[in-house]
Parts: C-alpha cells; structure tokens; sequence
C-alpha cells in the first residue's frame, strides 16, 4: 500500500470531551467502506490507537469486509490530552468520552469492540445507551476479573523501566510478557514496543500517562473488583463475540462458560499461545471478527 493511499484510508481526528480534553480518534475509510455498518475500537488500560491499525487496515482495504473503523485513544493515552487529575481516569468519565466521540462522529449504531479496560466500557455503555450497540466483541475481558491477572497489571503499569531505543524495549517487553505471548518472534516483539513507546524531546517515552499506575492504588489481592454482570445482562439481543487467549490469566474459562449459559448464540473464540490481551493481528483472527461483523448487518432486534 503506498504512503498516499494509506492517508487516505487513516486520518486522525480530534474530539472535545465534556469537560474539553481532547480526545484522538483515528479514522480508517473508503469511499467503498462508508455503506456498512462502522466499528469503534476502544483499547486497553494503558494501550492505544496503534493496537487496532492491522485490523483496521484489513477491514477498511479489503473490498469484501470493508467497512469504517474508528479507534479512540482514552484520555491520557495515545495522542489524547493528558488528564490533570489522575482520578478522572475511571470508566464513568470514559463512558462520557465514549459517548461524546459517538455523537461527534454521528455514530447513530455501531459494534463495539473492547480491549480489556475497552470491553468494561462496552458493558457500561449497554446500561445506558443500548441502542447505540449494533454488536459487541469483548477482547479478553468479561464482567468478572481474575484477581491474580489484575495484580500482576498493576505490577508493572507506571513500573516499566523507559528504554534506551526501541530493541531495549523489545526485550523489555519480552521479559515482561514472554511467558503470555511464548510464540511471538523478533520482529512482533519490536512492533509492540514501537506500540508501547514514542519519541520525546529526551528519548523514548511510555504512550500513556504514568499517573494511571495511581488508579491501581486500592487494588489488592484480597479485595476483587465488583462484578459487572448486571451490565453484562444489559448488552442489547445483537451478536457477541468473545475472544480469549489461551493463557489469559484475566478472564477465566469458568466466566466464559457462565457467560455463554447467559448468551447461548455468544461467539466465543480462543486465541492459541496468547494471554492478555490477544493482539487481534493474525489473519485467521481477522477474518473470524470480519465475519462477525456482518452478522452485526442484521436489523436491530436480532434474536436466533
């Protein structure tokens, strides 16, 4: 693809939150993409926009899943503002976000699909705005959270050493991560790290705000998150898909099975030798949630 059809595809485009932080979104598009329904990606914890670009690159150039995707970068994350307030990073005032991006982007329906900290804010927005969910993909996160998955995150968000160049952090992410992604080589382990790290007036820096690291405070190993399956149950009658690694130690197989005995037609979808969070970059990945998503085509109200 050349440098000037991929602009054409991706743009970047930047919205007002309720209190006025500026959010980024990046928006992928064709002239052929623009009749179906849109997908809106919304990423983890502490990722960005950049995890979503493979996918979205597939789904907006091929001619038969072609579609829009939109993918937000949380404030504080990415090319979003950084928040002045540690403590405005919490899912109610990122559902707002989420709502104000809907509503910039005259997004009357769409599918959602989340990421972890994303899939949380799906959930939450099924409570409130239900007619806005065309479809949902939940990417390794379900409305119970493993405790042990959640202190090993908070052991390194805000922690991670900043690299010299992006080999060291390469290797840095490896030593982090290795035992979750056993199978990645060389060359993905460089591409998360261009992921994970930009460059600053004084060398790399992190793509996040440090001060999320202050949202884990008060997790502990004997104090588990409230379980969300109130808004789970709230998600509208449209598909859902939910995709597991194999070796996520954040959402069980134990809270897949409840979930589909709630959802029987749940598409549930196990990524192999990936933990936390699958990085929806594989072909054969790709294909099943483009597949999915024509499903979502179906008229609001679907049932099986």
């Amino acid at each position: 693809m050349s440098s000037r059809k991929a602009a054409e595809i991706a743009q970047s485009r930047f919205v007002a939150a309720p209190d006025g932080l500026k959010l980024h979104v990046r928006c992928y598009r064709t002239a052929s993409s623009s009749l179906r329904l849109p997908l809106l990606c919304l990423p983890g914890l502490t990722r960005n926009e950049s995890d979503f670009e493979p996918l979205a690159r597939y789904l907006t150039a091929s001619h038969e899943y072609a579609r829009p995707v939109f993918v937000l970068d949380s404030r504080g994350r990415g090319r979003s503002a950084y928040d002045s307030d540690w403590r405005n990073y919490n899912p109610a005032v990122e559902l707002a976000d989420v709502i104000a991006v809907t509503t910039a982007l005259r997004l009357d329906r769409a599918v959602f699909l989340g990421t972890s900290r994303g899939g949380i804010l799906t959930m939450l927005l099924a409570a409130v705005q239900p007619a806005l969910i065309a479809g949902a993909i939940l990417n390794d996160i379900g409305p119970v959270i493993e405790q042990d998955g959640l202190m090993r995150i908070k052991s390194y968000v805000g922690r991670i050493p900043t690299p010299d160049d992006r080999t060291q952090g390469a290797a840095i992410l490896r030593g982090l991560f290795g035992a979750q992604f056993p199978k990645l080589n060389e060359a993905d382990w460089h591409a998360w790290a261009n992921r994970s790290w930009q460059q600053g007036r004084h060398g790399l820096i992190a793509r996040y705000d440090q001060k999320l690291a202050e949202t884990l405070n008060e997790v502990a190993p004997d104090q588990p998150l409230p379980n969300l399956w109130e808004q789970f149950d709230a998600l509208p009658k449209v598909p859902i898909m939910v995709v597991r690694g194999a070796l996520s130690d954040i959402l069980s197989p134990d809270t897949l099975r409840a979930m589909r005995e709630r959802r029987p037609d749940l598409e549930a979808v196990e990524v192999p030798d990936q933990g936390h969070a699958p990085l929806l970059a594989e072909p054969a990945i790709m294909r099943r949630i483009a597949d999915f998503l024509r499903r979502c085509e179906r008229p609001a109200g679907y049932q099986d």
